[in-house]
């Protein structure tokens, strides 16, 4: 599984900036004052050596008060979930009682402890990190999350111990089985789904949410393939979960996503999307996984109201569009062989391997139909397209000015190939290379001229030799 780095400190040192780095996005809220994150944020890191889950916490106060007490419980849970501890603090406001309390804390773990010292830009490194070495808990590294400077080093430091291939043969192995994560809000029904398409109680399924803790992985066959099922526990929206267990899941369910081939999506037909749904399904996204969204319970929905259901659900889902809805009933069986022939297919779409000729045939007519824009007045050039990974389908396109194509552009080109390869319920990234341009003058080498280039300077000389009048 993917290891979980927690990001603790006092309030206000840049914990949110420093997740929205490494994760690549603008998940957490960022303000120049203490206690904007209350919560728990989780997300998938990317800057670094190997992938992990990265957790942003809202900072430990020795005596805390009002919000700041359910802020130091959530960051303690975190700290429990945790793998790795990055310890944040602020090269500007120097050593602080506040830093040397969080510093007792995270030692009082027993988990490795990695120390960051943000805010250091335009500091001497040796100067910034001076008086941290006091707390004992290695050499510090002076970073400015805010510039990227340093990102990189701190997270292969505290990665340092992992290997990225051992890792994802590890969560990942390559034993022709279909994963499939089975996500969504708790008492949705998920577990009684994954009891119904292996055909026995193999896991707890219970009106109380909560129920499951922790990722079950359960193998079965069924259709002739062999799957292996991840029960995950249930997403609960944080402040409406006072369980430790519960609250500890988060990270898993977003390692049984990394795992999965394919995620199926719980709904139950009664509550529909909601804001923590979306949430969920955004952590799916970011790994790129093939996506089927199952609405349960639908056998108790009455017919004059399916089909306002079925209109909210679109409208919630647009930004999902490729993914499948399969109204379901776990309870009595009602849809799911169809949803296990959609897994297959999904699966099948994921791992699909596209020959170059076919996909570059594809990118012209594509062009054909509508072109790239014009950057400066040059037009855009893409000339080839290849298949650059699987699990997303992965399209790498050459071309000149590629890092000009607007990101509609994009979306068109990753809805052309979905369609033209029947990539089934799975989301399509599209890359770009720039190609050299192979007119260009090579290093210690003279530029070679045209014809008409070489009659303008022998003019010219001939010009420069007239005496004159």
């Amino acid at each position: 599984m993917l290891p979980v780095v927690v990001l603790v400190g006092r309030p206000n040192v840049g914990k949110s900036t420093l997740f929205n780095r490494l994760t690549g996005t603008r998940d957490a809220l960022v303000a120049d004052m203490p206690g904007v994150t209350r919560d728990r944020q989780y997300g998938y890191g990317r800057l670094g050596p190997v992938p992990y889950v990265v957790v942003d916490t809202g900072g430990l106060v020795e005596q805390p008060s009002g919000i700041e007490q359910p802020m130091r419980l959530q960051t303690e849970r975190a700290i429990e979930e945790a793998d790795l501890l990055v310890f944040i603090a602020d090269a500007r406001s120097g050593l602080t009682p506040q830093d040397h309390f969080v510093a007792r804390e995270l030692r009082r773990s027993g988990k490795p402890v990695f120390l960051a010292v943000n805010k250091a830009e335009g500091l001497d490194p040796s100067t910034a990190a001076a008086d941290f070495h006091s707390l004992g808990l290695g050499d510090p590294l002076p970073i400015a999350a805010a510039h990227g400077e340093g990102c990189r080093e701190l997270m292969s430091r505290v990665l340092e111990g992992y290997d990225a291939e051992a890792l994802a043969a590890a969560s990942a192995p390559d034993d022709g089985r279909i994963r499939i994560a089975v996500i969504g809000r708790p008492n949705v029904g998920k577990s009684t789904l994954v009891n119904r398409l292996i055909g026995e109680e193999r896991v707890i399924a219970s009106d109380l949410p909560g129920t499951t803790r922790d990722s079950i992985f359960v193998p079965f066959a069924r259709d002739g393939r062999e799957f292996t099922l991840i029960d995950t526990a249930g997403v609960r929206r944080r402040g409406k979960v006072e369980d430790e267990i519960e609250k500890a899941s988060v990270a898993k369910t977003l390692q049984a996503i990394d795992t999965a081939h394919v995620v199926v999506f719980v709904v139950d037909a009664h509550e529909g999307i909601g804001e923590q749904d979306a949430n969920v399904l955004g952590l799916a996204l970011q790994r790129g996984r093939a996506l089927i969204i199952a609405v349960n319970k639908w056998d108790g929905i009455p017919m004059e109201q399916r089909e306002e259901i079925r209109r909210l659900l679109a409208l919630k889902l647009d930004f999902v569009p490729y993914a499948p809805q399969h109204f379901i009933s776990a309870r009595h069986g009602t849809g799911v062989g169809e949803l296990v022939a959609a897994t297959i297919k999904a699966y099948d779409a994921a791992m699909t391997e596209i020959p170059t000729p076919k996909l570059t045939k594809t990118l012209e007519r594509a062009m054909v139909q509508h072109q790239p824009p014009l950057v400066r007045g040059r037009r855009i050039k893409l000339r080839y397209a290849h298949q650059g990974g699987r699990n997303p389908p992965r399209i790498i396109v050459h071309g000149n000015q590629t890092v000009h194509v607007p990101e509609a552009y994009t979306r068109y080109l990753a809805n052309v190939f979905r369609r033209e390869f029947d990539l089934f319920a799975s989301p399509v990234a599209v890359e770009y290379r720039t190609d050299s341009n192979p007119y260009a003058r090579s290093k210690g080498r003279p530029k070679r001229l045209t014809a008409s280039e070489k009659r303008s300077v022998a003019k010219g000389k001939a010009r420069g030799r007239r005496k004159p009048g």
